[in-house]
């Protein structure tokens, strides 16, 4: 499961497995059942409770996925930028997708062993 966009609302709700809307149920059943839980936490600057709650979320098995642009494929558009992080998502799930460049090393270091 995927939350994107996940607000610090919505990630405290899921620590505190305060369900009240089905977000936050659905949330709160995949780590009960121990599968892969991403939250795309998107607000910031973040608070100390933030970086908590993320933090006790990651240690019950959730993936904490802030949306962090990628640089090095040199992107063109914001549709590229959005295109790459959302790849990596899918990535993280083992859905492979050809639409975007992923990182293979530096250039200097390619051909080497």
């Amino acid at each position: 499961m995927i939350i994107v966009p996940c607000s610090m609302k919505t990630l405290a709700a899921v620590r505190m497995g305060f369900c009240d809307d089905l977000i936050s149920r659905a949330a709160d059943v995949t780590l009960k059942e121990r599968r892969k839980l991403m939250l795309v936490v998107r607000e910031t600057p973040l608070s100390s409770i933030h970086l908590e709650n993320m933090l006790a979320l990651s240690r019950a098995g959730a993936i904490v996925f802030p949306p962090v642009p990628a640089f090095y494929p040199r992107p063109e558009t914001i549709q590229q930028l959005v295109d790459q992080s959302v790849g990596r998502m899918l990535d993280s799930f083992g859905i492979h997708c050809e639409d975007f460049p992923r990182w293979e090393g530096f250039e200097w270091s390619k051909g080497k062993s």
